[in-house]
């Protein structure tokens, strides 16, 4: 540096991506971990197909009722305290899935570790809000989502390497200490306000959100503002759509694997990876190229709507497409592009809750994920019964994917996704 030059801004708002997008796999890796091991467990605890999907659906029941009341948390007292505890508290309920003997005790496992997940990405959205300046945030998200989904595109191969070599119930306990580690080295490390940490200089300090954003929302939420918002009602229930299909990626693709008896476990184990590893592409691609669209589209609300629709579309499009071909890794290349058109829709949805929310982006986007998980687990548990309905046939379960995306599609034509719901606080009039 010469004599006069200002110094470099420091990096330390990338550590607290660095933290979110490890936390992200970690979460995949737990929640994805017992669609691979489902035959097993359904085998050694005597359970029906029925019964399996209700274990995988309580997780997200119970995820999107404590979304809110997390979020909320994190908005007053930060996202370093909510995220130390939530994350060891799925960490342990990850492990006590291995220890397991009955339909009930599995049940009430899978519940409360919902509860523990459920605060993770509100408070990651928090931190994002306080961290990251507005450009940023949208490409974080992106990166949030792709190592989310890579996470659990991996876990399958991961899952069965581990259950080969120490058992399905050991290898939840392995999961689950991976989480205590990432919470003991977090802890350590993150600020709620990025401006008390000391990695942090005068130059990085100037590229950082106002402070009025670190600040903690004391005040109410403003419910009856968002009960009374139809952008509101309209962001939650495109979640709700979007979720449902992506939901299946996570829990019935593998045991749909099992119906192509040619496979072998191993190429069952890498077909399932492309839903997720193309939607992590997906949300990349959307959240580095959603700046360049909103340049050409002369508006970030025209950018993050077409970006949206185009998600939608796509998905529904290519879950009919799959039920067409009859060979595996054609159809799962579909699901692939069905993935990867899932996740488009990802960084638009969140960048709407940092926006709309302002200091309360937490509780908004945790409402958001609370509707979206409402959503998304009733695909689990509808599965069975469709199929069953349809004389065992999975293309009805694809078709009600498309028709969720659908929906989903028809939604964003009416969201106006990046006016404040409330002033800003150093705009708000005196």
């Amino acid at each position: 540096m010469t004599a006069g030059q200002e110094p470099a801004p420091t990096r330390a708002r990338y550590g607290v991506v660095a933290f979110a997008v490890t936390l992200a796999v970690i979460t995949y890796i737990d929640r994805v971990c017992i669609a691979q091991a489902a035959p097993l467990i359904r085998q050694d605890l005597a359970l029906s197909e029925k019964q399996m999907g209700w274990i995988m659906s309580i997780f997200y029941w119970t995820y999107g009722l404590f979304e809110v009341p997390w979020g909320r948390l994190a908005d007053r007292i930060g996202a370093k305290k909510v995220l130390l505890r939530i994350v060891v508290v799925w960490s342990v309920f990850t492990a006590a899935t291995g220890a397991a003997w009955n339909f009930g005790v599995l049940l009430a496992t899978r519940a409360l570790f919902g509860v523990g997940e459920a605060g993770c990405f509100p408070s990651l959205t928090r931190a994002f809000t306080t961290w990251l300046s507005s450009s940023e945030r949208v490409r974080a998200q992106g990166l949030l989502w792709l190592s989310a989904r890579w996470g659990g595109a991996f876990t399958p191969l991961l899952a069965m390497l581990l259950i080969d070599a120490v058992s399905w119930r050991l290898t939840f306990a392995i999961f689950g200490g991976v989480g205590v580690l990432w919470a003991a080295v977090f802890v350590l490390r993150y600020r709620n306000d990025p401006r008390e940490h000391p990695g942090v200089n005068e130059a990085e300090r100037a590229l950082l959100p106002s402070a009025s954003l670190a600040s903690r929302a004391h005040g109410p939420v403003p419910w009856r503002l968002y009960i009374g918002s139809p952008r509101v009602w309209i962001l939650w229930t495109q979640y709700a759509f979007l979720s449902y299909g992506a939901a299946l990626y996570v829990t019935w693709i593998p045991t749909f694997l099992r119906t192509f008896g040619e496979l072998s476990p191993m190429e069952r184990a890498l077909l399932a990876a492309p839903p997720l590893f193309f939607g992590g592409i997906g949300s990349l691609f959307c959240g580095f190229f959603l700046s360049r669209l909103t340049r050409w589209a002369g508006s970030g609300e025209r950018a993050r709507r077409w970006m949206a629709v185009l998600g939608f579309a796509g998905s529904a499009a290519m879950m009919i497409v799959s039920t067409l071909l009859p060979d595996p890794v054609w159809k799962m290349a579909a699901l692939g592009a069905a993935g990867f058109a899932n996740d488009l829709a990802m960084p638009p949805s969140w960048g709407a809750c940092m926006d709309l929310g302002g200091r309360h982006s937490g509780t908004l986007s945790g409402s958001m994920n609370m509707w979206g998980s409402l959503g998304g687990g009733l695909a689990p548990a509808v599965a069975p019964y469709l199929r069953s309905a349809a004389g065992d046939d999975w293309n009805v379960v694809f078709y009600a994917a498309a028709a969720a995306y659908f929906l989903g599609m028809i939604c964003w034509f009416f969201i106006d996704s990046v006016t404040p719901l409330e002033p800003h606080p150093k705009e708000a009039a005196p």
